[in-house]
């Protein structure tokens, strides 16, 4: 018995010996560019270049969201490992150092058990801080040959209890900030000709925020499922400190310069309490309900103080406008929400649901100041308010595919809404002459209504029509019961409104075709109309108007086509054509009607030269061409700008695991809004190399 097993065995080996061997699989393309099927689950990119910029530079860094010359560092970090059975670390990380961009997570999971997290980011958001300019003597108010920046970040711990049949626990605390500088140009007053020319000069000021801001946030969260309900509840603490200044050149350059510096300071407390439930009461049937309650404490301060330098403190002149000093003062916010959903599946192919929302807001503020105006002496000022306003919002969803190849939806919601106002306080000086202060209750209240459909068909299989468009409407109503500024009077904005209706039809289609395999195109068409209507006091002596109107068409065409297996095209263009026209320009070339028309073009290729390299090319345009120069009259509006970037990069695999990329950029700017002063053009060389392991 043991010869005959040991001859068969032997018999099936040699037949096994003499049979073909079948040939390996074939490699995709992923594999062959990425070094086999071998795979390399970790990798670092490793990455350096730089911008060679000509003309205004700010404006290139706020264009391109980069810094001004060399950067470079590990763009790209990922780390994932077993650390013992069921325990897996992760870790991933980015420094690009000069570009202020930098990312550490770091993770470590235990199955059935939990988890706990950190992460770290940080990231600056470049600002061109250069003023206006005035046209018609091409007088140009620049800030800075570097832009302004503004650093954003976020620490966060999180950690989580995920036990079995347990409820799941998990606590996270958030701290995030904000830093730095960044731009905002103001339109001051203007002022006749100081050699004494009737003209008047017009108020350009150039002016940048000066951020400084911290919170801290902490969230415990607790959920669990028992038979056929998911419940939830939850606490979170926020707290927080603003200490930030809009800081303004005023006349710059003229003998009445002055600098002018507005703090603004708040800190805050703000406590919130949370729940959820969710229960399916039959498999066609789910009930979901919840509710939340915040309460914020406010505490703030600030001043605007006008001089020779920005932080300096307030010296009465009699150049000095209307400012203050002293300002403290504090808020109480108490909100509830709460809302109710209901899912119905009355039949296969049917989703109904209806849902109701529910919110309340009561606020209380006062705040006390002593008002500045020229060298006049300082004025006490106090002004406190409060208001209280309940919303209560209700939808329905449909959602039906019953039809072969259709999908239809709909949706309509209403919100109906009333609220009280009280305002007590105001200017106690106007030139140096005393004025009351304002009082004034309003009482208010809103109807909301919006109504979208849509259909998705599928007429073959290489064909999509989506078909959709919304109504909406917003209504308000105001009565004042107590208004101390009459509105027959040169003071009367905004107590004088006691209607208004901002209403908007939408309509788009999109229409995706597949003629051929490796062919795809989409287009799309939206049009959109929206109008103001207002409705004034009738003893004001205005009569309603439509005091805006927009409207919008916004075409698009893509087009993908991948005519061999190593290339790839993709094209893309779009055209938004916009008007907004408001009565006032029938009157005055001061407000002209606006126009917000653009088109961009954008192409792409990607090439595979070999089985180790890609070529990938880039191109994109944008123009806008509605700026009006109405100088003469007032303050100019609209763009008038010109943008072509070229791109291209090359990627080379040079070993298993290794890869290397070489990018050359190029872009060139043109605005004729700002007199050609923020034009510019910009080089970028930029080389990764990916290590994977």
């Amino acid at each position: 018995m043991g010869v005959g097993f040991s001859l068969a065995v032997f018999a099936a080996s040699a037949a096994e010996t003499n049979a073909p061997v079948a040939a390996p699989a074939a490699l995709t393309p992923e594999q062959m560019f990425e070094g086999g099927t071998n795979a390399y689950n970790n990798w670092v990119d490793l990455s350096a270049g730089g911008f060679f910029t000509s003309g205004n530079k700010a404006q290139a860094q706020q264009s391109r969201q980069n810094s001004r010359g060399a950067f470079g560092g590990i763009e790209d970090f990922h780390f994932q490992g077993e650390v013992s059975k069921g325990t897996t670390f992760t870790t991933d990380g980015r420094a690009l150092f000069d570009n202020h961009d930098y990312k550490l997570s770091l993770d470590l999971t235990r199955e059935k058990l939990g988890f706990v997290r950190f992460s770290y980011r940080e990231f600056r958001t470049w600002y061109n801080g250069d003023g206006g300019v005035y046209l018609p003597t091409d007088m140009w108010f620049p800030f800075s040959e570097n832009a302004l920046g503004l650093d954003r970040g976020e620490i966060t711990f999180e950690g989580g209890l995920l036990l079995e049949k347990m409820p799941k626990l998990t606590f996270k605390y958030t701290h995030n900030f904000r830093d730095d500088e960044k731009s905002s140009t103001s339109w001051g007053p203007v002022h006749p000709d100081l050699a004494g020319n009737p003209a008047l000069v017009r108020g350009i000021s150039p002016s940048f925020y000066d951020i400084n801001e911290r919170s801290d946030l902490f969230q415990l969260e607790a959920t669990h499922h028992i038979k056929a309900t998911e419940f939830g509840v939850g606490l979170a603490y926020e707290t927080g400190k603003l200490d930030d200044a809009l800081k303004i050149d005023q006349f710059r350059g003229e003998p009445l310069e002055q600098k002018i510096t507005s703090k603004e300071g708040t800190t805050y407390d703000l406590f919130n309490v949370h729940a959820f439930t969710e229960t399916w009461i039959k498999k066609n049937l789910m009930l979901s309900s919840g509710f939340s309650y915040s309460d914020m404490d406010n505490d703030f301060s600030g001043s605007r103080i006008y001089g020779t330098d920005f932080d300096v403190g307030y010296v009465p002149s009699a150049q000095n406008g209307l400012g203050y000093y002293g300002l403290s003062g504090g808020s109480r916010l108490h909100e509830y929400v709460a809302d109710l959903n209901l899912l119905v599946k009355p039949v296969a192919h049917l989703s109904i649901v209806p849902s109701v929302r529910v919110q309340k807001e009561d606020t209380d503020a006062d705040v006390t100041w002593f008002e500045t105006l020229t060298d006049n002496p300082a004025a006490p000022f106090s002004a406190n308010s409060d208001r209280g306003v309940l919303d209560v919002r209700e939808r329905l969803d449909l959602n039906y595919t019953g039809f072969t190849n259709w999908v239809l939806f709909a949706r309509g919601e209403l919100t109906e809404g009333d609220g009280n106002l009280n305002e007590n306080g105001g200017l106690v000086q106007v030139n140096g002459v005393g004025v009351p202060p304002i009082q004034r209750k309003t009482d208010d209240s809103r109807f909301f209504q919006k109504y979208s459909a849509g259909v998705r068909w599928y007429p073959t299989r290489r064909v999509t029509v989506d078909v959709g468009g919304y109504y909406k409407l917003n209504h308000y109503d105001y009565e004042h019961s107590v208004d101390s500024t009459p509105n027959n009077s040169f003071n009367r904005y905004p107590a004088y409104l006691v209607m208004q209706n901002f209403e908007t039809f939408d309509g788009n289609m999109r229409l995706t075709l597949r003629p051929w395999q490796n062919v795809t195109l989409v287009s799309r068409y939206e049009y959109q109309l929206s109008t103001i209507q207002t409705t004034p006091d009738p003893v004001s002596g205005l009569d309603e108007a439509q005091s805006s109107k927009m409207t919008s068409h916004i075409l698009a065409q893509d087009l993908s086509w991948a005519p061999w297996s190593r290339l790839y095209l993709q094209a893309g263009f779009n055209y938004v054509l916009s008007d907004t026209k408001t009565p006032a320009s029938d009157y005055t070339r001061a407000i002209l009607n606006a126009q917000n028309n653009y088109w961009t073009v954008n192409a792409s290729s990607g090439f595979v030269l070999d089985n180790k390299t890609d070529l990938n090319l880039a191109y994109f345009y944008y123009q806008a061409d509605n700026f009006d120069d109405n100088s003469a009259f007032g303050l100019p509006l609209g763009a008038d700008a010109r943008e072509h970037g070229v791109s291209a990069t090359l990627m080379r695999r040079i070993a298993k695991n290794i890869r290397l990329s070489l990018k050359y950029s190029f872009f060139h700017y043109n605005d004729g809004t700002f007199g050609g002063h923020q034009d510019y053009q910009a080089h970028l060389v930029y080389t990764t190399l990916r290590y994977r392991f």
